[in-house]
């Protein structure tokens, strides 16, 4: 079946932005295309989903359906012409489609077309008549009429009676369109040949394919009643108000009939062609004709009722007139009010004028009664508009503020203009939206806060407090110190903000002295976007403590020097001594000071003024009185605790100068204890007694480490016997040595290396010798191997002939005088050979005077040369010229290893010798080189 789509679309002004027909025919299965109106209104697929597209109707069943992916609407439900509209036509479906952001509404009309679906039905299954014979030819029947559903083409549309020989069908067209049906007698009618017809009555309609539907008609003839009622009119009018009580008379219809007797009992009916609905919506007395109202009646229903009224006699003759009922509206419905759309929150900002619903209100009475008024209660910022019929607009009026009122009841009262008049009301909720229109506002236009010196660092001093009126982020408030200085200093090296808070806290302990008060700027800044701030002026004022002790400015106390005032000794009472003069630099009270003696030589002589530090004599001065007067005056503040200062005055009782100069030096002073110099004299006690113990413990450390090479680098058990050159003289010519000698001088092996000093005389080397001289020079010099000379391979052998001595140094008288003829040229004076073997007393005079001198020189060098390094050479001593050892005590012989001849060194000057035990006489001896 092919179907044919109207589209019409027609664009408005107003907020109704357009209008769009189709045309469709009934019964169409579900999902079937309407139109897509997308395409149709020119609206893009996206505007369709951003808006929220949606179809309102106010049916109760929605038969369209909206594909917002497509744009299409859709068939939802099947629709049946004849279910919605009944006789109405055209048909049509009013629906709205609604957009949001901005709202938006479409009116959208879509006609159903009918379609053969529904065949003529008569009401009755049969029909009866009783017609008298005597009924004249042209006598009219009424026959029930068929009813066809279906309208236009596909409606009723003919009739057909058969048999026709004695009746034929005439068709009556009425006012609204319909036809009544009327069987005329064309042939008069004989009871005794025919009693009884059966007729068929067949009604067609026009559609495609043709349907129809039949009625039997059975007749039955009567006898003879010439006469048929007359209605006196034709056509009855009536009115009667909607909701009329029932069993209300309307109106009474009335028919005669000529005849006599039973003939002319007349019987009153409502055709069967009325609708089954409207013949029992009113009642007929049969007898009277009086019409009632037997049901309810409702204007918006039907307006208009039209009956057809039968008036019978009892021989079968009847007529008929036309009853029209007019129903009156009364303003019986309330408006209706329908939200299409409707904003949950709006801004703020938004401008005047803009939308915030669209309401729609239906009053389905007519006239006055159906018109209908929109207003909001309230004194509000909205307003209401109507920008087409039954359409109307919530709007802002004025510029919103949400601090003055963040949310609104909105009720919207909507009156027709009935009487009395009805109305309906609606309750809006609407949020206003937060916007960041307000900076923080402080508490107060300026804060002052007061502090006390001395305070701990981190007090809290005080709180500002500022309140931003707008909400959430936009209201939550941030303090911030501003950029500034207090003298010359970074107002944040003095206080602290906190940003959650407001607190203010001291960074450091203020000082009253130095600072008294100073100002700085906070800001509140909130958390908009841009955020707003605003800022305070603070001013914090340190008060004073009484934290500093008065100060005496005279008389000056000084450490090294005496001050004395002088009394006459004729001074009267009342003397002015002298005057404590003392300041305080903390302020008020706390700067308040006051004096009293403490401590007098005689307290019984002078007083101090307790205000203003006055010392005067209190009695006559006397000759009793003690020269020397010292005096201990406290000054002190009136702070809390009090703080105080002490001055020693010393006050002279003499009539003169020098009577005071005499007692001058025998002033004491009394010292001040420093506390100052006690804490530098105990650190400095401490520092020299870590510096102490450090070298004692790094000088043991390097003795031990040289002890430890020591015993690593000499093993040998003999001692060292060193050659001095002749650099000593003796001045003294004083014991048994009157001459000059040249000593060998043994060391130890303990001997420090950097103190043994060693030279040799011609390259001779250091003899070391021991009982058995050959094989402990061999012994040692294997064992060392670094005790050789890189200049010589050979040990050095025993003295011979060649080696001479001076004859001033030979030992004993068998000295005999220097020979120089016997010298090879350039030869020392004093180094030819022994002339003769010295006897063994001679011998051992000589090694014990050597062994003095060592002993004295040792002991003269200083501690580098102490006994506990210098064995005593009296023990074991080697005589020159000899094989033999003189041992004193073998058992305390202490093994000695032989060190290395050194390199001449210059001559240096050797100290005096000290006596040793070893000497059995005092030896006096000069400075030796």
């Amino acid at each position: 079946m092919r179907h044919t789509l109207l589209l019409v679309v027609v664009l408005w002004s107003t907020p109704v932005l357009g209008q769009v027909t189709y045309s469709l025919p009934e019964e169409m299965p579900k999902g079937s295309t309407v139109g897509n109106i997308a395409q149709d209104l020119g609206l893009d697929l996206k505007r369709l989903k951003s808006g929220k597209a949606r179809i309102y109707t106010e049916d109760s069943t929605e038969y369209i359906e909206l594909d917002r992916g497509r744009g299409s609407l859709f068939i939802k439900e099947k629709m049946d012409r004849e279910t919605l509209c009944a006789k109405i036509s055209p048909c049509a479906l009013h629906l709205q489609m609604i957009l949001e952001n901005p709202m938006e509404l479409y009116t959208i009309t879509v006609e159903i077309t009918d379609i053969n679906d529904n065949a003529p039905s008569f009401q009755k299954k049969e029909m009866r008549f009783e017609i008298s014979e005597s009924a004249a030819t042209g006598a009219r029947f009424m026959l029930g009429r068929a009813v066809d559903a279906d309208v236009g083409i596909n409606g009723l549309q003919s009739y057909s009676l058969k048999p026709t020989e004695n009746f034929v069908l005439e068709l009556h067209n009425q006012a609204d369109g319909s036809k009544n049906v009327e069987m005329v007698l064309q042939k008069s009618l004989d009871r005794e040949k025919e009693e009884l017809f059966n007729l068929m009555l067949t009604a067609f309609d026009g559609g495609d394919p043709l349907l129809s539907g039949t009625v039997q008609i059975h007749i039955r003839v009567l006898d003879a009643n010439d006469n048929a009622p007359v209605f006196t009119r034709k056509i009855y009018k009536a009115t009667t108000t909607e909701n009329s009580i029932k069993g209300s008379i309307l109106i009474t219809v009335n028919a005669s009939d000529a005849d006599e007797g039973s003939n002319s009992h007349v019987t009153y009916y409502i055709s069967d062609t009325v609708d089954n609905h409207v013949a029992n919506t009113f009642l007929l007395n049969q007898q009277t004709g009086e019409l009632f109202l037997n049901g309810e009646i409702d204007y918006e229903k039907a307006s208009h009722y039209e009956l057809d009224i039968q008036a019978r006699d009892e021989g079968g003759l009847s007529d008929s007139c036309k009853v029209n009922i007019d129903v009156l509206d009364i303003n019986d419905n309330k408006p209706t009010i329908n939200v299409l759309s409707m904003s949950s929150s709006i801004s703020e900002t938004s401008p005047s004028g803009t939308v915030v619903a669209m309401i729609k209100v239906n009053d389905p009475d007519s006239g006055i009664n159906g018109k209908v008024n929109c207003a909001i209660t309230e004194r509000i910022p909205f307003i209401i508009l109507s920008p087409s019929s039954n359409f109307f607009s919530l709007r802002t009026e004025q510029d919103l503020d949400r601090e003055r009122e963040s949310e609104y009841n909105i009720t919207v009262l909507c009156s027709d203009e009935g009487v009395p008049s009805l109305s309906s009301s609606a309750s809006l909720h609407l949020h206003i939206s937060d916007v960041n229109d307000n900076a923080p506002v402080f508490e107060r236009n300026n804060y002052e806060a007061y502090v006390v010196e001395n305070n701990t660092p981190g007090l809290s001093v005080f709180t500002v407090k500022a309140s931003d009126p707008d909400s959430n982020q936009n209201a939550r408030v941030s303090y911030i110190l501003e950029e500034g200085t207090v003298n010359g200093v970074h107002v944040a090296s003095y206080v602290s903000v906190s940003a959650d808070s407001g607190v203010i806290s001291a960074v450091r302990s203020f000082d009253y002295e130095q600072l008294k008060d100073f100002h700085f700027r906070v800001k509140a800044q909130d958390g908009g976007s841009p955020p707003l701030c605003s800022n305070v002026t603070v001013k914090i004022t340190v008060q004073d403590q009484n934290d500093n002790a008065p100060q005496v400015l005279y008389p000056v106390q000084t450490g090294g020097s005496l001050v004395a005032e002088i009394v006459p000794r004729s001074a009267d009472v009342g003397y002015l001594v002298t005057k404590v003069v003392a300041v305080d630099v903390d302020s008020g009270q706390n700067a308040w000071l006051s004096y009293k003696l403490q401590k007098a030589t005689d307290r019984a002589l002078f007083e101090v003024g307790p205000q203003n530090g006055e010392i005067r004599t209190v009695r006559q001065v006397t000759d009793k009185d003690a020269v020397k007067q010292k005096l201990t005056v406290v000054v002190e503040d009136n702070g809390q605790p009090s703080r105080s200062a002490v001055v020693n005055i010393n006050v002279a009782v003499a009539d003169s100068f020098p009577e005071v100069l005499s007692e001058f030096t025998d002033f004491t002073h009394g010292k001040t204890y420093n506390d100052d110099l006690t804490f530098y004299l105990v650190l400095a006690l401490a520092a020299v007694s870590f510096l102490f113990i450090t070298c004692l413990v790094v000088i043991i450390s390097v003795k031990i480490y040289r002890w430890r090479q020591s015993r690593i680098f000499y093993q040998s058990n003999l001692p060292v016997i060193p050659y001095y050159p002749p650099g000593y003289t003796d001045t003294g010519v004083t014991g048994t040595l009157p001459h000059m000698y040249n000593y060998d001088v043994c060391m130890t092996t303990d001997s420090r290396k950097s103190d043994c000093k060693y030279s040799t005389l011609g390259g001779q080397k250091v003899l070391v010798v021991d009982p058995n001289f050959s094989q402990t020079m061999q012994h040692t010099v294997n064992d060392n191997p670094f005790l050789e000379d890189s200049g010589s391979s050979q040990l050095q052998k025993p003295p011979n002939n060649d080696w001479r001595l001076p004859a001033n140094q030979r030992p004993g008288p068998s000295g005999a005088a220097a020979r120089p003829e016997e010298g090879p040229a350039g030869a020392v004076v004093g180094t030819g050979p022994w002339p003769n073997p010295p006897t063994e007393a001679e011998q051992l005079q000589a090694l014990m005077a050597a062994a003095n001198e060592v002993s004295e020189a040792t002991a003269t060098l200083g501690p580098r040369y102490n006994a506990q390094y210098v064995p005593d050479y009296r023990q074991n001593v080697y005589i020159p010229g000899s094989t033999a050892t003189l041992t004193a005590n073998p058992q305390q012989q202490v093994p000695q290893q032989a060190l290395p001849p050194p390199q001449a060194l210059p001559p240096a000057e050797a100290p005096k010798a000290a006596p040793t035990p070893a000497s059995k006489k005092k030896v006096t001896k000069k400075d030796k080189k």
